[in-house]
């Protein structure tokens, strides 16, 4: 029997995981249709390859028009999404795979191209001074709308009604992306969040917006099929930056999210260099394993070795692959038999057809799609 750390089951609330790998929510820019949904020639074909992950966690998908950000992003708000989804995750769950899909909204990171030339909504009107992409190509981001008490409302709305969504699609749960800068992200920080009403100011009231979300999305399903991600050390990445308040209101959060009983906390180590950065933490499953009494998920720049090893030492329980998924379909079966990862080709990342998405051979003779 293989005595990986990576390779034992897990089990997630009701969910039974078979090992410890994640693959990880990766932007893949194949929704190149009018519906912005995903298709059966693509998405369904890559998902099911990559069914033996203990769990899938998909791109991110946006809750409304207003939270598209990226070209051919698929959505979960209309019923043309709805059904691309369903085939999706009927082909995963076939392969006897389990699937998240993650909830999206880009915040200031959009552009007016996108809106019919209407701005971006964002907690404050103020530019990140960073690129989107756009159907026209990469373009400087603008100055966003500070979002009003109706449009803060309206958008958690969104959220849940993306989340009832995805339960008629057939995921066997959600992820909110509260992440990497995007507009969760930008309630937190402080050079993004300069609100002065009960959204802003104080560490409490920046996270509000958070809480009241999950609060939303925790009626239209079961809590513990919600998970949610954190990038607690992103610095200079869309225009945020930590400061002095950074850590404590990650560590409030984190603490405060121990009263719910989630799916997993999704977190992420530091995507750059931050030992030099006055206030940030490097250390990030480390710093949170004695504090999130929950399922902890970790990313970033993880290989089989330190991916046993985070397990091992207990500072995670499950660890999530992102880039080396995109290679190598079968990447449990690669671990399970000490099996070379094929490289990856960047230059296909976010192009539209099926070389570098569906194309990519399994190499292991037994790939371990195990039951639920």
């Amino acid at each position: 029997m293989n005595q990986q750390a990576l390779l034992q089951p897990y089990t997630m609330g009701e969910l039974h995981l078979p090992n410890r790998v994640v693959m990880a929510p990766m932007t893949r820019s194949r929704a190149n249709n009018p519906e912005k949904k995903p298709t059966k020639d693509k998405h369904v074909i890559y998902y099911q390859q990559r069914a033996s992950a203990g769990l899938i966690i998909t791109e991110g998908s946006q809750v409304s028009e207003k939270a598209v950000g990226y070209i051919h992003t698929p959505g979960i708000h209309t019923e043309a999404q709805i059904d691309g989804w369903k085939q999706v995750t009927q082909a995963v769950h076939k392969a006897n795979g389990r699937i998240f899909i993650q909830l999206w909204h880009v915040g200031r990171m959009s552009h007016p191209d996108f809106h019919n030339g209407a701005l971006p909504h964002a907690p404050s009107a103020i530019n990140p001074n960073a690129k989107s992409f756009t159907p026209e190509g990469f373009k400087d981001t603008v100055t966003p709308k500070a979002m009003t008490e109706t449009d803060i409302q309206q958008t958690i709305k969104d959220f849940a009604n993306a989340a009832v969504n995805a339960m008629k699609a057939g995921f066997d749960g959600v992820e909110l992306h509260s992440s990497n800068g995007y507009l969760f992200h930008q309630f937190f920080n402080a050079t993004s969040n300069t609100r002065t009403d009960r959204y802003g100011g104080s560490i409490e009231n920046r996270a509000r917006f958070l809480f009241d979300v999950l609060d939303a999305v925790k009626k239209v399903m079961p809590e513990n099929r919600i998970g949610l991600r954190l990038n607690p050390s992103a610095h200079n990445i869309f225009g945020v930056t930590v400061d002095k308040e950074t850590i404590p209101t990650f560590d409030y959060i984190i603490e405060k999210l121990n009263a719910y009983d989630l799916a997993y906390l999704h977190l992420s180590e530091p995507f750059n260099d931050v030992s030099h950065v006055p206030y940030a933490e490097t250390e990030i499953a480390k710093r949170y394993r004695p504090i999130y009494k929950g399922t902890l998920m970790i990313n970033t720049n993880f290989d089989q070795e330190k991916g046993n090893a985070v397990l091992e030492q207990g500072d995670a329980d499950l660890v999530a692959y992102g880039k080396p998924y995109v290679s190598n379909p079968d990447l449990v079966a690669r671990f399970k038999h000490h099996i070379p990862l094929s490289d990856w080709d960047k230059d296909t990342f976010y192009t539209q057809g099926k070389e570098g998405y569906i194309d990519y051979e399994p190499k292991a003779k037994t790939v371990c799609v195990t039951e639920k």
